[in-house]
């Protein structure tokens, strides 16, 4: 048989260069991104332009108007204050998602620089950072924060630094687990090979390769950061009343969840959406990263 297979009837030849994936618009390839950021974004919008979405003011007290169910006029009702419980959210997803990107930002850097070191070049300064890892992988997250900020106090300022301290030990383990695979590839003893400098390595040809794992666990670790913040501050170790910050607004409305549910309800239910949405983002990375090549 000498003709040429790619002529046979009915026989259907894959088309050169083409990837797998390659031409699927992206919603139906990771439709869990495009929801998650399109909720990120919705988020980022609102926290941007608060002004945008109600014209009242998150500190007015209105006395005359304490405890009102929700309505056109009150979205999300009013608390025992009078404030109108919308508004306050509003504002306050400015505050909690700065928060939430400070507390995991630093962490993320740091955490993945010295996962980069430790997994290079080994040796006591590796053994050594392991063992302070298992010290702090020996408490509980909470634990930590709560401890860190009942030290520094009540304030903004202390509750990002408390999550700078406890946030860093999975991006070093992360980073680190992946280089020790990495540094024995072809491509880095090449890179050897030509005389490139340790540092050149390290962030032009290994960091790039290691480093997705770190971006998908940040997503996730926004979220972790803005329910933590959240939790400090409902147990009153966070941002102290009345800035508007959605664990505070939450804290305000237990002692009436009985009579007046939708002053801890709906600010949780905002949470929710909120931290689903930086969920399935970090979930939809994974993914495309996972099968991009």
């Amino acid at each position: 048989m000498s003709a040429d297979a790619s002529t046979a009837p009915g026989l259907k030849m894959p088309e050169k260069g083409k990837a797998k994936g390659k031409g699927v618009p992206i919603w139906r390839r990771s439709p869990s991104l495009v929801i998650g950021a399109v909720i990120v974004l919705a988020t980022c919008v609102v926290a941007a332009f608060p002004s945008l979405f109600t014209s009242q003011d998150p500190l007015a007290l209105n006395p005359k108007e304490m405890l009102l169910p929700p309505s056109p006029q009150h979205l999300f009702g009013t608390d025992n204050f009078g404030y109108d419980v919308f508004t306050r959210v509003i504002y306050a997803t400015r505050l909690d998602l700065l928060i939430g990107v400070a507390s995991a930002g630093m962490p993320f850097l740091v955490g993945s620089a010295l996962g980069l070191v430790c997994g290079y070049y080994g040796g006591k300064f590796d053994a050594f950072m392991m063992r302070v890892l298992d010290v702090f992988m020996a408490f509980p997250f909470m634990v930590l924060a709560i401890a860190i900020v009942a030290i520094l106090g009540n304030g903004v300022t202390n509750l990002i630094i408390a999550m700078w301290v406890v946030s860093w030990p999975p991006y070093t383990r992360l980073v680190r687990a992946e280089v020790l695979i990495a540094k024995g590839s072809e491509y880095v003893q090449a890179a050897r090979t030509l005389g490139y400098s340790d540092l050149k390595i390290m962030f032009r040809h290994i960091l790039p390769n290691v480093i997705s794992s770190s971006i998908v666990y940040l997503a996730s670790d926004i979220v972790m950061c803005i329910m933590s913040a959240a939790t400090l501050s409902f147990l009153g170790l966070g941002v102290p009343s009345p800035t508007p910050e959605w664990g505070a607004i939450i804290s305000g409305g237990k002692g009436f969840i009985s009579t007046a549910w939708w002053i801890s309800a709906l600010p949780g239910l905002v949470m929710v959406v909120v931290g689903l949405g930086f969920s399935l983002l970090g979930d939809g990375l994974n993914d495309l990263l996972r099968t991009r090549d």
